[in-house]
């Protein structure tokens, strides 16, 4: 196999259609050479969140002409890329079948090997990508289906520290955007308005602050956020940016405990470990107070804090590519033209099942 691969990547596991081509070099550096992306958000918008049928009629629409393009920025033809990774699961089930039937057919038709990469190790890779990390590292992903603290030993080796036993940090901020009559996505909407609230004015619940174990719960604070509108109403615009920002506080303050005994877990399981890494990928990776606050917690505990550029935080399809690469290079086979989309496909497969795992997307 030569050293130097290239890679076409597809991924449609949610709302967004993406195609892109990575290339690897011989000392193990990755080069985006063509990345594409194409949001559905106007589509979903007037719904309040994702509809699958939606989706997977937006993805087959739209995807032939994307790898088109992804090409076409890459300078490259089908003939001259080694091989094919498309997302495999887990997400929603017509978008899978979508990405992958499409990726088959051009493997078939090219005599290319196929890839059927896991949606989430894309995103614990990146940062190889992006950053040229070393194995072992952390990854907190935080979207809209899913909040998890994951040890990245190497490829295909993952370990879940932590994860969320009911709501999603992404779905929470969805929900509480929702319960507050700001538009969606409820991320943005909900950092926007907290920009001018008072963060004090509240005091919302912190779940599970103060426990040993690292999962995570967000129920009950939206659960606080609807109470403390419901005291008030009406609500007016300040008392939005005020709930916003006493909600972004709970938050912070939650991950902070939850993150730092993570952290401090990583020390003691890898003290050769010279410059340990935090790595934070998903949707959420966007606030900034958020990320304020996890840089601040790793400059504290002497940890590297690495967060990829926000496009390649949110869904996309060139950490697939990176991630079929990171299997090329490591010699692992690729996939029988049989393999089957998954809705569902834990990281972790060793990992207790969890109640509550994020419901958008369905990518537990």
């Amino acid at each position: 196999m030569s050293s130097h691969l290239t890679i076409l990547g597809i991924e449609t596991s949610c709302d967004e259609t993406a195609a892109a081509v990575v290339a690897r070099d011989e000392a193990g550096r990755g080069t985006i050479l063509g990345d594409v992306v194409l949001s559905q958000l106007e589509e979903h918008s007037a719904y309040g969140g994702v509809v699958p049928e939606i989706a997977a009629r937006a993805h087959v629409e739209a995807l032939d002409e994307l790898i088109g393009q992804a090409l076409s920025r890459a300078g490259k033809t089908l003939d001259e890329v080694d091989a094919i990774a498309a997302t495999s699961g887990p997400g929603l089930i017509g978008g899978l079948i979508v990405g992958l039937m499409t990726g088959k057919a051009i493997a078939r038709a090219k005599s290319k090997p196929l890839y059927a990469v896991n949606h989430l190790e894309g995103h614990a890779l990146t940062a190889r990508l992006t950053d040229g990390l070393s194995f072992p590292y952390l990854m907190l992903l935080v979207s809209g289906g899913h909040t998890q603290l994951v040890l990245i030993r190497g490829v295909g080796d993952y370990e879940r520290w932590g994860t969320t036993i009911d709501d999603a940090l992404g779905e929470a901020f969805d929900k509480t955007a929702k319960l507050l009559g700001l538009p969606y996505p409820g991320g943005p909407a909900v950092e926007r308005a907290a920009m001018t609230g008072d963060p004090d004015r509240f005091t919302f619940p912190r779940p599970l602050v103060g426990e040993k174990r690292l999962d995570f719960s967000f129920s009950g604070l939206k659960t606080a956020v609807r109470q403390a509108a419901q005291s008030i109403e009406p609500v007016s615009e300040q008392d939005i940016a005020d709930i916003c920002a006493s909600f972004q506080k709970a938050v912070s303050r939650t991950l902070k405990d939850r993150i730092g005994r993570g952290l401090e877990r990583f020390r003691q399981a890898f003290p050769d470990v010279a410059e340990p890494a935090l790595v934070v990928a998903g949707g959420v990776a966007a606030n900034r107070v958020l990320r304020a606050t996890l840089q601040e917690l790793c400059d504290h505990n002497r940890f590297r804090f690495v967060a990829p550029p926000l496009a390649l935080c949110t869904d996309n399809a060139a950490m697939i590519a990176w991630a079929g690469l990171e299997r090329m290079a490591c010699g692992l086979s690729p996939d029988d033209l049989s393999v089957a989309p998954r809705a569902r496909w834990p990281l972790d497969a060793e990992a207790a099942a969890m109640l509550g795992s994020g419901k958008r997307g369905a990518k537990a």
